[in-house]
Parts: C-alpha cells; structure tokens; sequence
C-alpha cells in the first residue's frame, strides 16, 4: 500500500485523492473546509505535520503560478512548493502537473524522483473527452440553433478534434475537419466528415455557423476573422496563446472564446480519475523496472 499527499489543485485534485483514498493512504494539503470529511482522508495544514512521510507528493495542474506558492484555489493559505518537501519519504516521487523546470529541479536536487503526469499519452487521450464534450456544452449555451443540421468547421486532426467529430457528427452536425497533413485530411474522411485542406479554408470560411480550433498557432487573423459570417461562434481549444487573434476578433464583433483547462471546469471528478490512473500507471511502469 502506497501513501500519497496530494497537495493543493481545484476539484480535479479533490476527486484524485478520493480515487487514490480507495487503494492506499492519503493525506491533502491546500484544501478549507470540510472538503473531506467522511472520507479516510487526513487533512493537514502543514507537511511536517504528517505522523509518517508519504511515498509520493501529487502536485496539481498547473503547480504553481509564480514558482513560489502552491496552486491552491480551494484554501485561503496556500503552503510555498519548498515547504511540501518535508512530507515526503526519501527518495520519494514527485508527481504534478505543468512543472517548471525550476520546481522539476528543485525535487531533484533534494533527492526525488519527478514525473509530469501531464507528458502522459493515456491522460491526453482520455482528457480529450472532457474538453471535448465542454466545448460542445459551450457551443449549445452561445448558440440560438440546435447542432444538428449545423455547419461546423473543426481545424487540426488532434486527439480533441476526433473526438469532437464523433460527438457532433452523432448530433447530426455536417462536419468539415480542416488539416495540412494528408494523412489527417484521410482520418477525417475516415470519421465521417468533409475533409478539408487548412491552405484551402478562405474561400469556405462564410459558410460556418460554429468553428472549433485545436491548432495552437495562429489560424485565424484578422483577414481570416473577416470572412466569417456575422454569427459565427469561434471556440479556441488551443493552448496560450491561441490560434485566434482576440483583439482583432472584438474589433470584427465575431463572438470568440477561448476555452482553456475544460477537463477542470466540466467534469473534474471525471478529470482526477484519469489524473490517479496514469499515476498508478506510472508507478507500475516503475516497479516493474526497478
């Protein structure tokens, strides 16, 4: 039986450690209230206050905002990411989400192993159900017209681009994937949709009533912005900085959203369970090459 501390996060982190609390042990940093209560989980206010050091610290995602203080959003005093130290076993592993590479060096310079669950391909894979499934939620509550019968523009061929195809395809939405690779715009064809060459989406843009992009560079500039229809709704699922120019998107009056950490937002229980399996993943992967 392994013992965790999972420190700090948003719900995600809370359902993470109830899933871990069904296995092994687990204490919880970072949290107010009586977030656990009625659960075999032991809140502390302080690492050193454990009665015995945990065998892995479970940072959440991001870990921190300024590389400082602990990104901890359900507790009004937050601990410092130095501070979490004192609660872990030597030689213990350190799991998190985003970790910089001065928090990464930071753990190993004290001796412990680090591992980004975040660099994992099952989490991607599952995490992109979640998203998915948020930013159509989004596009039902923005929207005055049902998806079916809708024209949907989908640009990149990602995880969350084929997942999304499944959802809005099933809707009855008539679906173009646009892509640069050729074996993209094949997998598009394979799963249902108009296959659409990213070069070629100028001539096409106006006929669009909901456009998703995945791509994280820039797509949509203000040339691009113009062409779209008036009530258009663009959803940006692309990481920092987007695929969509913002300032030009308010100037044009396009109605422009920049969807960011959905998993977290729309369904974290779901979001911290795929967090605890690539973690007991990881651990597994360990084990069994040590």
């Amino acid at each position: 039986m392994k013992t965790f501390l999972v420190a700090g996060g948003d719900m995600r982190s809370v359902s993470l450690a109830r899933t871990l609390s069904e296995n092994d042990m687990v204490s919880a940093i970072g949290f107010d209230g009586k977030i656990f209560d009625n659960s075999d989980i032991i809140s502390i206010n302080k690492a050193s206050e454990l009665p015995e050091k945990a065998d892995c610290l479970v940072l959440p995602l991001p870990v921190s905002a300024d590389g400082v203080t602990l990104n901890c959003p359900l507790c009004s005093c937050c601990p410092t990411i130095r501070e979490l130290s004192a609660g872990i076993k030597p030689g213990g592993i350190v799991f998190g989400g985003k970790i910089s590479p001065e928090i990464h060096r930071y753990f190993e310079e004290q001796g412990f192993a680090v591992c980004d669950y975040l660099d994992r391909e099952e989490l991607a894979v599952l995490n992109a159900v979640p998203t998915a499934e948020g930013a159509v939620q989004i596009a039902i509550s923005q929207t005055d017209e049902t998806i079916y019968g809708q024209q949907i523009l989908i640009t990149g061929m990602g995880r969350i681009a084929k997942v999304l195809i499944k959802i809005l395809t099933a809707m009855g939405a008539k679906v173009t994937a646009a892509a640069r690779k050729y074996s993209d715009l094949a997998w598009a064809e394979i799963y249902g949709c108009t296959p659409l060459n990213i070069s070629e989406i100028d001539g096409e843009l106006y006929k669009f009533g909901i456009i998703f992009n995945t791509v994280p560079s820039l797509i949509f500039d203000e040339e691009r912005l113009l062409s779209l229809k008036s009530d258009c709704l663009l959803i940006d699922l692309a990481s920092k900085p987007g695929g969509v120019d913002f300032r030009a998107a308010e100037h044009s009056c396009i109605k422009t959203i920049h969807a960011l950490s959905l998993p977290g937002k729309t369904a974290p229980v779901t979001a911290g369970r795929i967090i605890a399996s690539a973690i007991y993943n990881i651990l597994e992967e360990r084990s069994e090459h040590s």
